[in-house]
């Protein structure tokens, strides 16, 4: 039987949101195992002069925790 966690990030690109999910899970996945899934719960970015300066994302990773 697997027992599963989930944590919840925030995590930023000026790129796209694509590549601020991209960082959330190499970030988590240097100190955690097994991961999983990845569900991004929310999406904003920022605006200055009007254009998008910077893209967010709230995800929620899902790992197995290990014996």
């Amino acid at each position: 039987m697997s027992v599963l966690k989930v944590v919840e990030l925030l995590s930023s690109s000026t790129e796209s949101w694509e590549d601020a999910t991209r960082k959330a899970v190499a970030k988590a996945s240097e100190t955690l195992k097994g991961i999983r899934s990845v569900y991004i719960k929310e999406q904003s970015a920022t605006v200055r002069d009007g254009k998008v300066e910077e893209f967010r994302v709230n995800v929620k990773l899902t790992f197995e925790v290990l014996d």
